[in-house]
């Protein structure tokens, strides 16, 4: 006997309809339950998760397969409107750098030097393509076994080019056939690099260079690094060293050093302030660098002072080779005689000589070059603002800044003072808060630099994944670093990474408290290349950039394309921004052929996160 809802739909359909209209209505009604049963599910995680008070909590776990199927509905609704993958680009660009082209630069009529430095106008990046990493790329060794041994393949520098190299720690180096393998330290001949700093330190009063920190020296501005073994040193010793060197198209300082995971970006002493603010360093070290530093009536110096904090060290070593001959000897000492010249007129003093090595120390009295009687003037506030690629000026800065204070009377510390901050423009409350929220974050993103989140690996239900290890990353960017909390939780959690914290131009200039705390740090305009090689970052990190730029002049594609450019293969990106700028930022990764995930942060908020991956992409 038919049941009375059956006779009632036989009634609506007619007597004769067919057996496949009940069972498609039938599963109608099934679909349409478990719909409604979905939706209340996702309403209650939503209400439960949003008390939280920790904005990061649990989002892994409730929301990533939401996110997965979210991602794949939106790429079905695109249909054939989906963006086409860009093309890999020639062998020629595999180590591109934008804004160092010196033929271009040379037919605009730059010379005397500026053909070498950075433009960006001169060169257009002609069709948009990914650049491609050499024939025989490998990725680099994990942290410290990459300090000291890398693939030969991955920097662009010849067996000859190395041999014919005049570096003064060309000897620290052994190039085999597909590396090339740095001495440990245990191994250094007399006159190394570890008793190089020795010597350094007890020129400046020290016992031992493991008193740098004791005496104010935190952070060192390494100019011409070489092949990066007194960076390296001094990163053993938990200072902070940032290589600066020009830009060279083979053999390259700067790539070497930062395929060594070692701070380093592209910067020259040619016509232009370099993107620091001033009092930014406690040490600029000079090693054989090739600037010519009595030059153009001292602006290079000028540069020099700018850069130091009072109290701060300018060490110059001269090259190896004692000069030989009347002719030399004569050259030497005019030298000598015209830095001790102006060196008084900038208020430096000649501490110690030793050798070929000369330090000079910069005055604590910032009244005293208005005493000399043949001083340089004093700069306007002006020059102090944002000194991102200015001209070089032949005054002297920031004399009349809140943060002129010796590194001699710098707090000892770990944790900065309320009075610190307050120096900076900073509330204390704002700065600890900021922090703890990026304790909190870096606890529980960490675990999505997993290629785990990205494959179909089985596991049983309520299975953690396993965190990466410590030293998964080395190289990290952080693109937009406010006070530079993501740096401070990582050495929190003893992960072996240094963060590049960029301070966007248009932004607040937090630099200053940045570099203050002992980071890495630059200025940069995000609407142009940053002063890097290809392939030299593990890790990109943006909070908030794409919203801050969306009112700039920058194309969201040309951004993407220079991350793409300066990321490793199998290199990570972290974006945390607005449900509408990260939209928009995955239909881009998607022709950057990259793989992403996005991440619903759980916190009531319009806030995602975007982690990607770049794969490696060998042709």
């Amino acid at each position: 006997m038919r049941s009375p809802w059956f006779n009632k739909l036989s009634v609506i359909l007619g007597r004769g309809a067919p057996l496949s209209w009940l069972l498609l209505c039938f599963l109608s009604i099934v679909a349409l339950i478990a719909v409604l049963g979905s939706s209340a599910s996702n309403t209650l995680d939503f209400v439960t998760s949003s008390s939280k008070p920790n904005i990061y909590s649990s989002y892994r776990r409730l929301k990533e397969q939401a996110a997965v199927d979210y991602l794949e509905l939106r790429t079905l609704s695109l249909g054939t409107t989906r963006p086409k993958e860009l093309d890999l680009c020639g062998k020629e660009r595999e180590n591109f750098v934008p804004c160092y082209n010196v033929s271009a630069n040379l037919l605009a009529g730059f010379k005397e030097g500026e053909e070498f430095d950075r433009h960006c106008g001169m060169s257009g990046l002609g069709d948009r393509c990914l650049v491609r990493p050499p024939k025989d790329y490998k990725i680099p060794l994990r942290w410290p076994a990459g300090r000291d041994v890398i693939w030969s393949a991955n920097v662009k520098i010849t067996k000859d080019q190395f041999l014919s190299s005049g570096s003064m720690t060309k000897r620290l180096m052994l190039l085999e056939e597909n590396q090339i393998a740095f001495h440990s330290e245990d191994g250094l001949v007399f006159d190394g690099v570890k008793d190089y700093s020795r010597q350094i330190a007890e020129m400046i009063g020290l016992g031992t260079d493991s008193e740098f920190l004791q005496a104010g020296v935190q952070s060192v501005l390494d100019v011409g690094c070489g092949f990066g073994s007194f960076g390296a040193h001094l990163v053993s010793l938990k200072l902070m060293a940032v290589c600066v060197a020009v830009y060279e198209a083979t053999g390259s300082q700067v790539q070497l050093a930062l395929e060594r995971g070692l701070p380093a970006m592209i910067g020259n002493f040619i016509s232009r302030q370099l993107p620091y603010p001033s009092l930014s360093f406690d040490m600029v070290h000079c090693a054989q660098c090739g600037i010519i530093w009595d030059q153009k009536e001292g602006i290079f110096l000028i540069e020099v002072d700018r850069l130091l904090k009072p109290g701060g060290y300018f060490v110059l070593t001269s090259p190896e080779s004692k000069p030989r001959g009347s002719s030399s000897s004569r050259k030497n000492k005019s030298l000598l005689k015209v830095m001790e010249e102006f060196t008084e007129k900038i208020c430096w003093s000649l501490i110690s000589q030793q050798d070929e090595t000369f330090i000079w120390q910069k005055t604590v009295d910032a009244h005293c070059y208005t005493s000399r009687k043949h001083g340089l003037p004093l700069c306007k506030e002006e020059h102090d603002a944002v000194p991102y690629y200015h001209p070089l000026v032949s005054c002297i800065s920031a004399t009349n800044s809140k943060r002129w204070i010796s590194i001699q009377n710098r707090s000892s510390g770990s944790q900065l003072s309320s009075a610190e901050l307050e120096v900076h423009g900073v509330q204390p409350e704002d700065f600890f808060e900021d922090l703890q929220v990026w304790r909190s974050a870096l606890k529980n993103f960490w675990s999505l630099l997993t290629p785990l989140i990205f494959s179909d690996h089985p596991k049983r239900p309520g299975d953690e994944d396993p965190l990466p290890p410590f030293n998964m990353i080395r190289n990290v960017m952080d693109m937009n670093a406010h006070y530079g909390g993501l740096n401070a939780a990582f050495l929190e959690e003893k992960k072996s990474v240094w963060v590049m914290n960029v301070v966007p131009v248009n932004a607040r200039n937090t630099l200053p408290l940045i570099l203050h705390q002992g980071f890495a740090g630059v200025l940069h305009d995000w609407c142009e290349p940053f002063p890097t090689y290809p392939r030299t970052y593990d890790m990109l990190h943006a909070n908030g950039l794409l919203s801050h730029l969306s009112s700039e002049r920058c194309d969201l594609m040309d951004l993407f394309l220079e991350m793409d450019r300066i990321l490793r293969p199998e290199g990570w990106v972290v974006i945390s921004d607005k449900l509408g700028a990260i939209e928009m930022a995955r239909m881009v990764v998607t022709q950057m052929r990259w793989e992403a995930r996005v991440i619903d942060l759980q916190n009531g908020s319009d806030q995602r996160l975007l982690v990607c991956q770049k794969p490696f992409l060998k042709k």
